[in-house]
């Protein structure tokens, strides 16, 4: 059974850094997408960053673009997300998700799920 494991959650000041990381087991996503999802308290979880088996072809959305890098170790089995310039409104807890089916970058679902890792940004 495939189980996705996030660390580097915290609480940190805006304009800090955050790196996030999620290490799968139990099946190879090398050829899948593989991503993060964010959901704020009273909100949906939303897409905020994914990538293509290969790396090559990557979406953010509107709120996260410039400031936020997502990343892959096909070989490590785990992708990253690099996070600066923190906000308030990042505020959330941070799933990592993997495909178990081929999708297009921007799509927002998914088939494996963390369990999620807290980011608390004060301002």
């Amino acid at each position: 059974q495939a189980q996705l494991v996030e660390s580097g959650g915290g609480s940190v000041q805006a304009g800090d850094s955050l790196r996030l990381s999620c290490a799968a087991s139990g099946r190879r996503f090398s050829s899948n997408r593989m991503g993060w999802f964010r959901q704020a308290p009273g909100k949906e979880r939303e897409l905020v960053a994914a990538i293509n088996w290969s790396g090559r072809d990557t979406y953010y959305s509107d709120s996260v673009k410039g400031r936020f890098t997502i990343s892959r170790d096909n070989a490590k089995n785990t992708v990253y997300l690099q996070m600066n310039s923190l906000k308030p409104e990042d505020t959330a807890v941070y799933y990592c998700a993997a495909d178990a089916i081929s999708r297009k970058v921007d799509m927002p679902l998914s088939d494996y799920w963390g369990q999620g890792t807290q980011v608390t940004v004060s301002s």
